[in-house]
């Protein structure tokens, strides 16, 4: 089995596209939640709050020929690709480009706009806005192609749209890929664009946030006085390598890969399954060779739905014990679905490496229906641990869990 380890991290979200300026928000509790005024049009629809990426722009050396076949969603993926490349000095290395780099990666759905095309299509019979890139950009996969057509990478391509386990199943099959020796190099993770069809989803199932008038205090992971999620958009890449891959370069490496758990809960679409939340945990800890004392944080899905955030503290209680901290960074930046899980693993990394642990924003009073844990609450906490775990849920009953190790 070889060793895998993450070389390089990247990502893009409301509050910045650099872990420093994330980081500052997140110490001063700024939220990058506001309400969504462009929304009002939407009568039917009752939230109003997201956590927009409002500067985000092209990067000027991209020509308009590599931008004709990428949606938002694409360009946020790609844009946090490079990123990740450029972190671990392979962006101009040839060796990515002889098939030994792969690509893992996923997003919710792909741009919406071409779907709405292609709905006006059906609907009213006419093809207006239609064009021979449209459906690269509407297709499921659209973020994994492109990322491997816009950096000429010819190894294996795992398109990975699943909702929300999106970006952590794009790194624990990239790991796997690696680990058992397919091949060296693999960037995985996610990403997704804000859309109103995707707030929708959720207000139908009355699972929306509606603080639309004060979007600072929402949403509020594992709070009693929660009242529902909000929608983020991002993009976040991991390159992960084999250990002596990294080593005979001279590589600089963020932290060791170590287990990977993945399951599916076989009961409802929608309706979180505690039983096996706590499977995929153990699933990942198997993997790891770990047993639960081991891990020192967990980072947790944390989306402030009830049902959700009942299950999963309850899974995470079950099998570690009341003593295991645990926090949700959308908190602050609302649930970027197909981008969380990658997000949240380079978050997980970089609190880590630094000893300084991201608290769940307004979390002031913890739910009593929920797990017993130790939540982090108020402000940043100082924490010397080894291993992190990430854990990610997804509509389809589909549950991930990644366990990193600190390096060296």
């Amino acid at each position: 089995m070889r060793r895998v380890v993450v070389t390089g991290m990247a990502g893009i979200t409301s509050l910045g596209s650099d872990w420093a300026t994330i980081a500052g928000h997140f110490a001063s509790q700024r939220s990058g939640i506001r309400r969504m005024d462009e929304w009002d049009r939407f009568e039917e629809m009752n939230t109003r709050l997201a956590g927009p990426v409002d500067d985000f722009k092209v990067p000027a050396h991209w020509t308009r020929k590599q931008l004709r076949s990428m949606g938002r969603v694409s360009r946020l993926a790609v844009a946090a690709a490079e990123r990740a490349l450029v972190d671990a000095g392979l962006l101009d290395d040839p060796s990515i480009r002889d098939g030994r780099m792969g690509v893992a990666c996923g997003s919710s759905t792909g741009s919406t706009d071409e779907i709405k095309a292609f709905g006006n299509m059906l609907l009213n019979s006419v093809a207006d806005g239609l064009n021979a890139n449209s459906y690269v950009r509407m297709m499921p996969h659209t973020t994994a192609a492109n990322i491997s057509i816009f950096f000429g990478l010819t190894g294996r391509l795992i398109p990975t749209s699943s909702a929300c386990t999106s970006g952590s199943q794009g790194i624990g099959y990239a790991y796997e890929a690696i680990k058992y020796g397919r091949l060296p190099m693999m960037l995985a993770g996610g990403a997704e664009e804000l859309c109103p069809t995707e707030a929708m989803v959720f207000d139908a199932l009355y699972a929306t946030s509606l603080m639309n008038d004060t979007p600072h205090l929402s949403p509020r992971p594992y709070d009693c006085r929660r009242d529902g999620l909000v929608i983020g958009e991002g993009g976040g890449m991991l390159v992960l390598e084999e250990l002596e891959h990294a080593r005979a370069r001279g590589a600089r490496i963020h932290a060791e890969i170590v287990g990977f758990g993945s399951n599916a809960d076989g009961q409802h679409t929608t309706r979180p399954e505690q039983t096996t939340m706590r499977r995929a945990m153990e699933l990942a800890l198997e993997d790891a060779g770990l047993a639960p004392a081991a891990i020192g944080y967990v980072n947790g899905h944390g989306t402030a739905t009830e049902q959700g955030d009942i299950a999963e503290t309850l899974a995470t209680s079950s099998l570690f014990g009341t003593h295991m901290p645990i926090s949700s960074q959308k908190s602050f930046l609302g649930h970027t679905l197909g981008a969380c899980g990658a997000l949240e693993s380079w978050f997980s990394i970089e609190m880590m490496n630094s000893d300084r642990y991201v608290h769940t924003l307004n979390l002031d009073e913890v739910d009593p229906r929920c797990g017993e844990l130790d939540y982090l609450r108020g402000e940043f906490r100082t924490m010397n641990h080894q291993f992190v775990m990430n854990n990610n849920f997804a509509f389809g009953g589909v549950n991930t869990s990644l366990i990193f190790r600190r390096w060296p």
